[in-house]
């Protein structure tokens, strides 16, 4: 078996740009205030119409269950109301009701069915759970305290089907609240509303003690303001300037919420924890994250034709010369200089094993020694983490305040057993907003080319005289062109790909048993409006005229002219040749000298004529012009 040099040095064991080894599974409850209050109607957005804030908060969770699904299928996820007139759930609490659809589990990974199911939920939700109240004066039902009570143990329940998924402690379990009320407890009075407020409290402190994440998506009207200081601050956990800074959030427009809500299931991924070794005897600990990665289709899965049951492949080798099953297992080759040179498994694994440290600091330079074309791939962003090595954040802190300082950046070896390569650390500084924080302080890894990597470019003129140049009238109307057509507020997140999102388009469409593909929206396309604009054409056609001059469309248009009488004259020579080949063709009868097997004695040439006559390929030798005439006749 040959050698693929590709192969031997490929990264099986940890390539963190490709693969989450760390990856963990999310169990999500969410939960949703089915209040009179939150069918209440929202202002309406620029030509939409007037939605109710349960409207909303369903429309959000709809959309993201259908990106969950595509994303992270493995997650699960439990939809629970409260304030509802009827009641479903695992303790029979009222007020509460767990939707869900037969054959799937309270807590499962989102399916077809619970999806179209969900669609329907706004039409069918008065008639099928209804909406109340669920504290109210003289009254001790608690629909809050009950609506976390079964959330609590919906997460519990998943936790012990965990072992189908590694272990437990690779769960993240987590509660996200949508409702409009600040104040759930203020039409309740006195000692009453104390002691429900109380207990509703340390419920939601229990569940953050058992690892619990409790989460909070207010709604509100832009004239009112929802006050997370009332009651949910203490509930989330929340002190100091974490308040100011979730009250900032609060504020974002409703059109925002599904992009919120987006940005808090599908949170940064750990890929990896490393060891940075700064010098003999100290080292720190540090969390890797990717934050880009290619985006691919789903794998294919191979079923059977009558079962339906997932086919499992199983590889054989088979000997070239005998045709009998290898038994033993084969041994790799790679040419070198005319020898063979041999490789057993364990020859290739030791080849293979190049560094057994993480991470290992080699010295400081100045950020303007690092070129932009020096990325060989997508940075890693790393960040300390104290759960193994303690003291490692302040250690990390200050060497990132002494570079972002000293404008330097960290050059260190980062190798593992198959892979070694020469990386940057570059400091980056915390960016917030009104809304909260933009870019999270810390470094980002770039991988470093060798000198073996760079190519160097070609000059194509090398006496800089001959070099074309443009003139000041050229280069004032190219800048105003760019003017006329610079992108506001540009960014690579405003682009789908639209080759993923018509894949999914078909398979939600087959899987949700839709008569219509939802409608797809290319981003990518250019903006044919915007360019037709009178300013734009405007710029365009002095650009044009500045650099190719006035007589520019009718050279093209004397261009095209010629362009299509070479081709028909070309059209007219192969028709020739053709109408030639049947004349010739007609001359000899093939099923005779096929069956003779005088097809041989004919001439190349004459081969030809048969294989242009039938619209076959006339390429290669004259044994393979034989087999395909043969084969065309069926002998």
């Amino acid at each position: 078996m040959e050698l693929d040099p590709d192969d031997v040095f490929r990264d099986e064991e940890d390539d963190e740009f490709y693969e989450e080894r760390d990856a963990t599974k999310e169990l999500l409850v969410y939960i949703v205030d089915a209040s009179p209050k939150m069918f209440s109607t929202t202002s309406p957005a620029e030509h939409e119409e007037e939605v109710s804030h349960f409207e909303v908060a369903i429309n959000c969770i709809a959309q993201c269950l259908r990106t969950q699904i595509v994303n992270r299928s493995y997650d699960e996820v439990a939809i629970c109301f409260y304030n509802t007139r009827e009641k479903k759930n695992l303790q029979d609490l009222n007020c509460v009701y767990v939707f869900n659809v037969q054959e799937r589990d309270d807590l499962d990974r989102p399916t077809a069915k619970l999806i179209r199911e969900f669609d329907l939920i706004k039409e069918r939700f008065n008639k099928q759970i209804g909406s109340k109240y669920g504290i109210e004066p003289g009254s001790r039902d608690n629909s809050l305290y009950n609506a976390i009570w079964a959330a609590q143990a919906l997460l519990r329940k998943g936790k012990w089907l965990l072992y189908h998924f590694r272990s437990a402690k690779t769960a993240d379990k987590r509660i996200l609240i949508f409702t409009n009320e600040d104040d759930p407890f203020g039409c309740i009075k006195g000692a009453t509303k104390i002691d429900m407020m109380r207990t509703t409290l340390q419920r939601a402190k229990d569940a953050r003690d058992l690892g619990i994440s409790i989460e909070l998506l207010p709604l509100s009207k832009p004239d009112e303001e929802f006050n997370v200081s009332v009651f949910y601050a203490e509930l989330l956990g929340l002190e100091g300037d974490e308040i100011a800074q979730f009250k900032s959030l609060v504020g974002e427009r409703l059109e925002d919420l599904r992009g919120q809500l987006r940005k808090r299931i599908f949170k940064k991924r750990k890929v990896r924890r490393i060891k940075f070794i700064i010098a003999s005897g100290l080292s720190i600990e540090l969390n890797t994250y990717a934050l880009i990665r290619p985006t691919n289709t789903g794998t294919i899965a191979w079923l059977d034709s009558v079962t339906n049951l997932p086919l499992k492949t199983e590889k054989f080798l088979i000997c070239g010369d005998t045709g009998t099953l290898i038994q033993e297992q084969p041994k790799r080759f790679q040419l070198y200089k005319n020898d063979t040179i041999m490789f057993s498994a364990d020859e290739l694994s030791e080849l293979k094993r190049v560094s057994a440290v993480h991470l290992h600091l080699l010295g400081f330079k100045p950020l303007s020694c690092l070129k932009d074309y020096h990325n060989l791939r997508p940075s890693t962003f790393v960040f300390p983490s104290d759960e193994e090595a303690i003291g490692s954040t302040r250690i990390f802190i200050a060497l990132h305040k002494s570079m972002t300082q000293l404008k330097r950046f960290a050059l260190a070896f980062y190798g593992n057993s198959s892979q070694s390569r020469l990386v940057a650390l570059i400091a980056q500084d915390e960016i917030t907003t009104s809304r909260g924080q933009i870019e999270p302080p810390g470094m980002h890894m770039i991988f470093l080319p060798y000198s073996d990597d760079i190519r160097h470019i070609e000059e194509l003129h090398a006496d800089s005289e001959s070099l074309p140049h443009a003139t000041d009238e050229q280069i004032k109307a190219a800048s105003a062109l760019l003017k006329r057509i610079d992108l506001k507020d540009f960014s690579v997140c405003q682009f789908s790909n639209p080759a993923l999102q018509r894949h999914y388009a078909i398979l939600q469409a087959l899987a949700l048993e839709e008569d219509e593909m939802p409608d797809m929206n290319d981003e990518t396309l250019p903006d044919e409006e915007g360019m037709s604009r009178a300013g734009v054409v405007k710029a365009l056609e002095e650009f044009k005229v500045c650099v190719y001059g006035e007589n520019y469309d009718e050279e093209i248009e004397l261009a095209s002219k010629a362009k299509t009488a070479a081709t028909s004259e070309a059209s007219k020579k192969r028709k020739a040749i053709a109408e030639n080949a049947v004349k010739e063709y007609a001359k000899h009868d093939w099923s005779d000298l096929a069956d003779n097997g005088q097809l041989k004695d004919l001439a190349v040439q004459e081969l030809k004529y048969y294989l242009v006559a039938h619209g076959l390929p006339v390429g290669g030798k004259k044994e393979v012009l034989i087999s395909r005439i043969l084969n065309h006749m069926g002998k």
